[in-house]
């Protein structure tokens, strides 16, 4: 019997450590949580006014020993037009090198007579949609809107950067960075793009990117700012789009594409 009542308390006291192995306190399971580069161990500290650490907040968020290679746009596009050469505008000379500079950015609102027309509701006549769906304004009527708003030759679109190539297999994309600039102030920088399907079209490509900035840039100035509302473009397709099934000539194959309900189809599909 006595045997047996020493068995018994050894087993007990055997569990018992077991479960004290399983259940460990919260500054151990932040331990075993924490970042593995730290390595070192958890110190005891006899100060009992220590602010306890939230293993939420206080997760390591360094990235700087990533050893994925930084990059930049020019290693993206690694061919260059060389149509850009920065200017060294003297002190003494009243040009401002819109190549760098960012005069009169936000420095005071147009006139209110300009906001209306920025701001104005576009006609549905205006408005255009692709065929996988998406709505645009005419690049024209951009232009349209600020000779309406500021006259014309009172605005510019200032090249910022020089024209990047990225070639593919067939064609390639250009893009190239410009200032809108108003009334002598700048007022909006955007990067615009445009691709291209040989080599011979890129001169046309530079004039399309030019007009995709020019889009961007009119952003900031409220122009057809609709177009990025989506009760608004739901609204619109409803209305005035349809969605229906065409053939494709090229291939002779059936797809889905969007057009205006006012309009008919037109190459290279047909109903």
């Amino acid at each position: 019997m006595y045997l047996n009542r020493v068995r018994t308390s050894a087993l007990v006291s055997l569990r018992r450590t077991h479960a004290q192995k399983r259940f460990f306190s919260s500054d151990d399971m932040f331990e075993a949580f924490s970042s593995p580069s730290s390595g070192t161990k958890k110190e005891s500290t006899s100060n009992a006014n220590a602010k306890p650490i939230d293993p939420v907040i206080n997760i390591n968020r360094d990235y700087s020993a990533s050893n994925e290679p930084k990059t930049s746009i020019s290693d993206i596009f690694t061919k260059s037009l060389n149509d850009f050469t920065p200017i060294d505008t003297p002190s003494n000379n009243n040009t401002t090198n819109w190549s760098e500079s960012y005069h009169g950015l936000g420095n005071a609102p147009f006139s209110v007579e300009a906001q209306n027309i920025l701001n104005s509701s576009l006609p549905d006549d205006d408005i255009e949609i692709t065929p996988d769906g998406l709505l645009y304004l005419p690049e024209i009527k951009y232009r349209r809107i600020l000779n309406k708003a500021f006259g014309a030759g009172a605005w510019g679109l200032a090249p910022r950067s020089e024209t990047l190539v990225q070639t593919q297999e067939f064609g390639g994309l250009l893009t190239r960075e410009y200032g809108l600039v108003i009334h002598g102030r700048l007022v909006s920088i955007a990067r615009g793009e445009q691709t291209f399907f040989k080599e011979q079209g890129i001169p046309t490509a530079t004039e399309g990117c030019k007009s995709n900035a020019l889009m961007r840039c009119c952003k900031d100035l409220g122009i057809a700012s609709e177009l990025w509302d989506p009760r608004f473009i739901r609204k619109f397709k409803k209305s005035n789009c349809e969605n229906i099934f065409v053939e494709y000539i090229p291939t002779k194959k059936k797809k889905k594409i969007w057009k205006r309900k006012d309009e008919d189809v037109e190459y290279p599909y047909k109903k």
